[in-house]
């Protein structure tokens, strides 16, 4: 069993990865409502009503609930947190994450627990004193090392410095998934390009295209070794899990409220699975090098270390978009459960599948479900391969429900060699 001091955070932005982050052992969630988030734009975002929806679905999961309300907060907006933070203490969230004064000074007005994010940048005890009168977790600043983090805990202890709760604070850390070349994401490059601002949830990814950089006294282009110079690679820290737990860390953060169930599945679990290993003294290298095959499947922009373990520069990406080693191509919907047999009627609306292919399904109860295919029949008859357009029977081992989405499961090696 994992520790009940460490905690698995994961991210959410549907309710099929909500599904997903609870199916794989997540201990919360964190999520947006309206646009006053910092991924208001890029991720879906969630309505006062479905809010409801969350909080209920998750407290009879046993899992935390956390709302994301980071951004900076304009005199006009005032009136619109309140309400949103009202609405999330009436819904019974956990807590809110945030970063202007506005939002934390509200919420404990209420008493409603607050999270520090990392836009405030934490890096030291003196500021983690100073916020310990709001906020019972805080979000260290992305760019510190293990050692200052460890120094931090060890003096929180010391100090016995609590929170409103009047438990010592805890610290919270980012441990897989994108990175922002800014620090702790506070990034004004989208605004200056594109007059849209990534500090109020609306980046449009400038640092993610490809760039010359030319000198312009010489007209000379710089040699850079790749061609993505402002887009690092993502965050994982999976393979020295064991150091951010000897720091101290106890929340441990993975970011991506735009990505896909299975994401957040495979995310949850491996994390999940790495703090079981560390706390029953198995954390071996065998164990690493099946999590980070699985982690190398989802979503990626190739991986690093961060800046965790003391590293001066970051690594940029090579290419845009994602290097996971598993693509999902959608077929179609269910359109039958059969719970006493465990199998599933599909109709297939834009290609083929075959027996022995790998198929995930995805749905707003259903979260995620991963199979292969060990048998298909059409009209009652075994085949071999059903067709697109026909209706057709796949047992599936868990329950799933009408209109849930069907995909097939490809390598991506195998996608580019047909392009």
């Amino acid at each position: 069993m994992i520790s009940r001091e460490v905690e698995i955070m994961a991210p959410v932005g549907s309710l099929e990865t909500l599904m997903a982050a609870i199916r794989g052992g997540a201990g919360s969630v964190y999520f947006g409502v309206g646009n006053l988030n910092m991924r208001s734009r890029s991720s879906a975002n969630f309505s006062l009503d479905d809010m409801k929806k969350i909080g209920k679905i998750a407290a009879e999961n046993g899992v935390k609930t956390y709302l994301s309300l980071n951004v900076e907060i304009f005199n006009n907006e005032i009136g619109q947190m309140h309400k949103i933070i009202d609405a999330a203490k009436e819904c019974g969230i956990s807590a809110v994450i945030a970063a202007d004064i506005s939002v934390i000074q509200y919420a404990r007005s209420i008493d409603l627990e607050v999270h520090i994010s990392t836009q405030v940048n934490i890096t030291n005890i003196e500021a983690v004193s100073f916020y310990a009168q709001f906020a019972d977790v805080m979000v260290l600043a992305r760019e510190i090392n293990l050692g200052r983090v460890h120094e931090i805990n060890d003096e929180i202890i010391r100090q016995q410095i609590k929170g409103p709760s009047g438990k010592l604070v805890r610290l919270e850390m980012f441990v897989h998934g994108a990175l922002c070349m800014a620090i702790s994401g506070k990034c004004y490059l989208s605004l200056h390009e594109m007059a849209s601002s990534a500090n109020r949830g609306a980046c449009l990814q400038t640092c993610r295209r490809a760039y010359l950089v030319t000198d312009k006294e010489t007209g000379a282009e710089l040699e850079i070794d790749n061609e993505y110079i402002m887009s690092p690679k993502d965050l994982k820290t999976i393979h020295f899990l064991n150091k951010i737990l000897d720091a101290g860390v106890t929340v441990l953060k993975i970011e991506g409220r735009a990505r896909s169930p299975e994401y957040v599945k495979t995310t949850v679990e491996c994390y999940k699975e790495a703090v079981e290993s560390y706390f029953s003294n198995s954390f071996t290298k065998e164990k690493i090098e099946n999590w980070n095959e699985r982690l190398a499947s989802v979503f990626n922009r190739g991986f690093w270390n961060g800046y965790y373990l003391g590293q001066r520069l970051g690594e940029w990406s090579a290419n845009y978009g994602s290097q996971a080693t598993k693509r999902k191509i959608y077929l179609g919907k269910c359109t039958n459960y059969f719970t006493n047999i465990g199998v599933a009627e599909f109709k297939l609306e834009t290609g083929n599948l075959k027996t022995g292919d790998n198929i995930i399904v995805t749905g707003p109860t259903t979260g995620v479900v991963e199979s292969v295919v060990d048998e298909i029949r059409f009209e009652l008859e075994s085949v071999a391969e059903g067709l697109k357009g026909q209706h057709i029977s796949v047992p599936v081992p868990e329950k799933i429900r009408r209109s849930d989405k069907l995909f097939k499961l490809v390598d991506a090696k195998e996608i580019k060699q047909n392009r």
